[in-house]
């Protein structure tokens, strides 16, 4: 398994590291007199703890601050590539993989096609071939890593990490304790929603405050992740947000997880590709082709786009009289659209009714587009080193 070079993980576990990791997170750089202050520790406690981190590589010295006179204090700051996270998102049709550092700044990303390879234990060996060579490629230790995280769409028990079950991957049932030996460091799984959502909520366009908050994630499936409070909320049997599984169309339609007229086949990007491709004499393969259809106005596009966005409308009334949130945020490729989709979408949501208004329930469009789970499973493995509770954070 990971070894932490010399801080162990009952180190990364002490609270005072961990508040000064995480101020020197928020702030960048700092004297180790602010530090005192804002923590509320001891100059000695913070000294300490100090060395102990410039020790083990993720703090160095940077300067020094202007001084009202005497000897000017030496300002401290967080070393970005001392550590790094991984994230995996499956989906359907691909893997995308990247390599982030403290910061969350992407330092190497890879991709490969699954061409309808459903086996996960050689999906999980094909994963680890290609973070060995980006490993390599960037000079990365193994000690220098914090852990993988897994954006999978499904339904997944964290806790236990079991993906119980995941129909657009043909997939139920498998316990990732499997795969810890294909891995010399920490794995953790969630939901793409989730994964999403907690990615938006840290990086993205979801203001910081504790508020009630809608993650819709638009792929080749539809999912949701529901923020509450600041938190997530997953359910008493983390499966909440699989709203893209309720009925909103006719019974002509049959879902892959065995029901009928699921949302998900009327509002993802699969759903809108396949719905123009039936009366277009065009044959688009990606959301891209289908916008530029769009933007030359073309009435197969500018129809099809119209009857696409009445059904997600629908769907996201549904979450907003049922939830109530403070802000929905619509994410994935569709998201690079946004210009296009928001005051197309504004209307249709918030057409007249009784119940809610664009003042009270604010609509956005993601700012990390199709890399919103990516980097929230990214962010995953570095929880421990960079806050101390389960609380979402926004320090960006």
């Amino acid at each position: 398994m990971l070894k932490l070079h010399s801080m162990d993980r009952s180190r990364i576990a002490d609270s005072n590291i961990n508040k000064i990791i995480q101020i020197l997170y928020k702030h960048r750089e700092l004297t180790k007199h602010d530090i005192a202050a804002i923590s509320h520790l001891s100059i000695p406690t913070v000294t300490n703890n100090l060395s102990k981190l410039i020790e083990d590589g993720l703090v160095t010295e940077s300067g020094v601050a202007e001084s009202t006179g005497g000897r000017k204090p030496v300002l401290v700051k967080l070393v970005p590539d001392s550590r790094f996270s991984l994230g995996v998102d499956i989906s359907p049709l691909k893997v995308r993989i990247i390599l982030t550092n403290l910061f969350t700044e992407i330092r190497a990303e890879a991709e490969f096609e699954l061409d309808g390879l459903k086996d996960m234990t050689k999906i999980m060996n094909k994963i680890k071939t290609y973070i060995l060579d980006m490993l390599e490629k960037n000079n990365i230790k193994d000690w220098q890593l914090t852990g993988v995280g897994f954006s999978i769409p499904g339904t997944v028990n964290k806790e236990k990490m079991i993906l119980e079950m995941a129909p657009n991957l043909g997939v139920k049932n498998i316990d990732f304790h499997d795969f810890s030996d294909v891995f010399d460091y920490p794995i953790y799984i969630e939901n793409e929603a989730n994964a999403a959502a907690y990615g938006e909520s840290i990086l993205g366009s979801l203001p910081k405050e504790k508020s009630n908050s809608i993650y819709i994630s638009i792929t080749e499936g539809l999912g949701v992740g529901i923020i509450m409070n600041g938190e997530l909320y997953k359910g008493s049997n983390h499966r909440a947000g699989e709203f893209g599984h309720m009925r909103i169309g006719s019974a002509e339609k049959e879902c892959q997880c065995g029901r009928v007229g699921c949302w998900e086949l009327y509002g993802s990007e699969k759903a809108l590709l396949t719905a123009y491709n039936e009366v277009s004499k065009h044959n688009v393969q990606d959301i891209h082709e289908f916008f530029q259809k769009y933007e030359e106005k073309e009435a197969a596009a500018c129809n099809t786009l119209d009857s696409y966005l009445e059904y997600l409308a629908r769907g996201i009334q549904n979450i907003i009289l049922g939830l109530d949130p403070k802000y929905i945020v619509i994410g994935g490729k569709i998201s690079e659209y946004k210009h296009v989709l928001l005051p197309l979408m504004r209307k249709k949501v918030f057409t007249s009714n009784t119940f809610y208004n664009e003042i009270e329930t604010k609509l956005l469009f993601s700012d990390l587009n199709k890399n919103a789970s990516l980097l929230g499973a990214s962010l995953i493995p570095l929880k421990n080193l960079l806050y101390s509770n389960m609380e979402i954070r926004k320090w960006r």
